[in-house]
């Protein structure tokens, strides 16, 4: 066996600009990219057709091809990874191995376990940053302490910001480096256990969608996003190209919206309880009434009320919800129904293509006021005012929910007010010194 590299794609599934792979290609031995479907992930997933594992198989199957094209080939393993490194260190001679970081908690104790087996064997494991353009304690506060409040983070962030941040990595220059076999065995969805998802997924031309973003990403009936969630979440697109088109056409606001996923990572990392309990621990003293009941009317999209169930409907159906509609469907579980947003980020975990840990938890915490820079407690949106006013026209309720086009409108589940006087009764009691 002849000495390799080895560089471990996990949520950076392109073979241009990323930071690993351009390490990894720079080192003295040719490199084997390996990817391994994590049996310890997939068995949590009840959807056999998951949506997310057909995209990801996607995106292997054009990295296949494209190692292919330069004379190598993609080694795919599905397993644990804990008992998937042992088995590839008998069949190769590995040198090293790089990868980039991942920030949440089972990564991290994943990566904590490898690098202690790699090291047990005399093999170096490299990790670099490559989802972020900062990371950990790269934008911290002057006492060496993490930002929990947005705003003054977002202006550090902005001013720490070089253009070496967004320099992209040549990985291209040195393919001729990769380790030259015959095309290996490529696995069939079928073969770890999914069949292929009917969803159709986003394209990554999202430049031509910055220059109204602004203006119309409010509007739910209004394709002005840019959809990028999916691709940033599995690193089908580098953070650094992004980051350098937003500069280039001044989309501040876009921009603003890629900091929030950086401060929500940094708040993860700094805080992985959050994940599970509130940010704000008086918070957990919240009385929930959980009705099953009702639960199941809002993830199903029968609340009766419009832009509620337009965008549960949306979700169900597509795996994506806008995001002005998630803020106001988020604080209808918890504030509506007192429902725990523990039970609303699980719903959102199933359903979501985009679906990242650090966002979805910072978001529902956001609705629910337990996180960090959350919405006050007494902050409760109004569902009828906010159809009124970013959806006059019905047209995202007509199209996710049409019975609301008939005479005979669906009861709605709670009263409004009755709702209101109530949330705001049972969080000032959980929350009182």
């Amino acid at each position: 066996m002849k000495p390799i590299t080895i560089c471990w794609l996990r949520r950076d599934l392109r073979l241009e600009d990323n930071a690993a792979l351009y390490h990894a290609l720079k080192s003295n031995y040719p490199v084997l990219v390996v990817f391994i479907f994590d049996e310890n992930i997939l068995q949590k997933l009840a959807n056999r057709a998951d949506a997310r594992v057909t995209f990801i198989h996607q995106q292997l199957t054009k990295i296949h091809a494209a190692l292919q094209k330069n004379g190598s080939s993609l080694l795919i393993k599905y397993g644990k990874p804990e008992e998937i490194w042992p088995a590839i260190l008998k069949d190769y001679e590995v040198k090293a191995v790089y990868a980039n970081r991942d920030y949440e908690p089972y990564a991290r104790k994943r990566d904590d376990g490898l690098a202690e087996f790699l090291i047990s064997e005399g093999i170096n494991f490299h990790t670099f940053k490559d989802q972020v353009i900062f990371e950990k304690d790269e934008v911290i506060k002057a006492d060496g302490k993490p930002y929990t409040v947005f705003t003054p983070y977002y202006r550090l962030w902005l001013k720490t910001l070089t253009d070496f941040h967004v320099q992209s990595y040549p990985t291209e220059k040195y393919f001729n480096n990769l380790l030259q076999l015959e095309p290996l065995p490529f696995p069939t969805l079928k073969d770890i256990g999914f069949v292929q998802a009917q969803q159709k997924f986003p394209a990554t031309n999202f430049e031509l969608r910055l220059k109204n973003y602004d203006q119309q990403r409010d509007y739910p009936a209004v394709d002005a996003t840019t959809r990028l969630g999916l691709h940033l979440r599995f690193g089908t697109v580098s953070i650094r190209r992004v980051v350098k088109e937003a500069q280039r056409q001044g989309a501040d606001k876009w921009l603003s919206e890629l900091v929030w996923r950086e401060f929500y990572m940094m708040i993860l990392w700094h805080f992985p309880h959050s994940a599970q309990q509130a940010f704000k621990p008086v918070y957990d003293n919240i009385i929930w009434r959980n009705n099953e009941q009702e639960f199941k009317a809002w993830c199903e999209g029968k609340t009766g009320y419009p832009i509620v169930d337009a965008g549960m409907r949306q979700l169900n159906e597509t795996g994506f919800m806008h995001n002005r509609v998630r803020m106001v469907v988020a604080s209808f579980l918890c504030k509506h129904l007192l429902i725990d947003w523990r039970w609303g980020e699980a719903y959102f975990a199933e359903k979501l293509l985009d679906y990242d840990l650090s966002s979805n938890v910072g978001g529902w915490q956001w609705a629910c006021g337990s996180g960090n820079d959350a919405a006050p407690y007494f902050r409760v949106f109004n569902p009828a005012l906010q159809l009124k006013k970013f959806d006059p026209k019905m047209e995202y309720v007509y199209k996710w929910a049409p019975e609301y086009k008939l005479p005979t409108l669906p009861m709605p589940i709670v009263d409004h007010t009755f709702a209101r006087d109530r949330v705001l009764k049972v969080y000032k009691k959980a929350l009182q010194p």
